[in-house]
């Protein structure tokens, strides 16, 4: 059976762009046969955002009630708070430890702070947490704690699933296959809403439109929404309308083809607010009852969260319990394992991995055969020219990196670029041998 995991930061006040993007979606995706699904309010990565207690706890609430209102059904899924799973910050230890400074340097959130930083003259890490620099490996946590085979994420965070599969195979690589590779999942469907200025909406922009507000300032909100000053009667453009994308994610196909025309015609901006508010308030009415009676139960969530809790922890306790042996945390009355022979131990050799991100260019990576990241390469137009620079730097070594225009990653040496080339010629020198050993030996039989 597939697994599926998708979380929420408990950090902020759930808006239509919330719903939209994430709550809806995973609301549908929840009923899907054959598909087991995790959902979690993520109230560790909400102390990276911010350090108002009180908010953290109300958020946790909102968002709780937010997708239960929206119709997720906690007995058909695993619906948990994150700090209700000790597994997930010891797993979070265990994986710091394996994983590449080089690595998390990289992370957008990381690598935007530093830029910020340098822009405004600051020190390259003032006002760095050592929370937001670890951001990744705690999310890699989440996801194979419970080895989730999908994520399905927004494309800002298609790194942070990308560096959760690197992180898990330098576990897998030093003490056996434990982790699923989790696979990333865009929903090119999804929309992301406009907020009351135009820009995307997001907390950061203060431009959100609460979910559940009541109906009047929900109407209030939606007069307030930037539109250009054409007059009633002069038509109007669809083109970069904040309310007509608005409008478009909540209605029917025959209903936004509707719009389009009253656009055309020239409909008033206050006709076509009104228009938006009541196709708005017809899918959240209903919603907003039981989420307001959840708000005023906050007992009720909280019984549905610890018992969700005791199926999420039936699943990552034992699973735990095989990593603390894994890596050597075991009883002292346990006998030691006696060290294998060198002759029957596989030997780890680097290896190039190549992707594709969200801006659409190429990529590669070099990872040391102990997990950790040798070099990462800028952007290429097409597949073809990547693996042709990967062939390059296989064939010449460090003296390709300054045509490629390639560094190697902090701390590593092109001593130890060179090592991790011979290493693999020397692997597909052997291979080679062995396969015309074998050929040769069927051809004599």
């Amino acid at each position: 059976m597939q697994r599926v995991l998708t979380g929420i930061t408990t950090s902020g006040t759930p808006h239509l762009g919330n719903y939209v993007g994430a709550v809806r979606p995973a609301v549908q995706a929840s009923v899907r046969p054959s598909v087991q699904s995790f959902y979690f309010l993520a109230d560790y990565h909400a102390l990276i955002k911010t350090g108002d207690p009180a908010r953290v706890q109300r958020s946790t609430l909102e968002i709780a009630a937010t997708w239960l209102a929206a119709g997720l059904d906690p007995a058909q899924v695993i619906f948990y708070r994150q700090s209700d799973i000790p597994e997930i910050p010891e797993l979070t230890w265990m994986l710091t430890c394996v994983t590449g400074k080089g690595l998390l340097n990289r992370a957008h959130a990381y690598k935007a702070a530093v830029d910020k930083n340098l822009a405004a003259g600051s020190e390259t890490d003032d006002g760095v947490t050592a929370g937001l620099f670890m951001y990744p490996v705690l999310m890699a946590a989440d996801i194979i704690l419970f080895n989730a085979h999908q994520v399905p994420v927004g494309r800002d965070q298609i790194q942070h699933i990308e560096m959760a599969r690197d992180i898990a195979s330098s576990f897998n690589h030093l003490y056996g296959e434990h982790f699923t590779l989790p696979e990333v999942v865009i929903d090119e469907q999804v929309a992301t809403l406009p907020g009351l200025d135009g820009r995307k909406m997001s907390k950061s922009y203060d431009n959100t439109i609460p979910l559940f507000v009541p109906r009047e300032q929900l109407r209030k909100l939606i007069a307030g929404l930037l539109t250009d000053s054409k007059l009633p009667g002069e038509p109007k453009s669809t083109e970069g309308s904040a309310l007509f994308q608005i409008y478009q994610a909540f209605a029917t196909p025959e209903e936004t083809e509707r719009l389009r025309l009253a656009y055309a015609e020239g409909i008033a901006w206050g006709e076509a607010k009104e228009l938006l508010f009541e196709r708005i308030d017809r899918e959240v009415a209903p919603m907003r009852q039981t989420y307001d009676d959840f708000m005023a139960h906050p007992e009720r969530v909280e019984d549905i969260l610890n018992q969700g809790a005791m199926k999420a922890r039936a699943i990552a306790s034992p699973l735990m319990q095989k990593l603390r042996h894994a890596v050597g945390l075991r009883s002292l009355v346990q006998a030691t394992p006696q060290a294998q022979p060198a002759s029957k131990t596989k030997t780890a050799l680097p290896n190039f991995k190549q992707y594709r991100e969200s801006d659409g260019l190429f990529y590669f990576k070099l990872q040391a055969a102990e997990g950790h990241l040798l070099i990462s390469s800028s952007g290429f137009a097409s597949p073809k020219d990547c693996a042709a620079s990967i062939q390059r730097l296989q064939s010449e070594g460090s003296a390709a990196l300054a045509a490629l225009g390639f560094e190697l990653c902090d701390g590593i040496s092109h001593t130890e670029l060179e090592e991790a080339m011979r290493a693999l010629r020397e692997a597909k020198e052997k291979a080679a041998q062995q396969k015309a050993d074998k050929s040769q030996k069927s051809s004599t039989s």
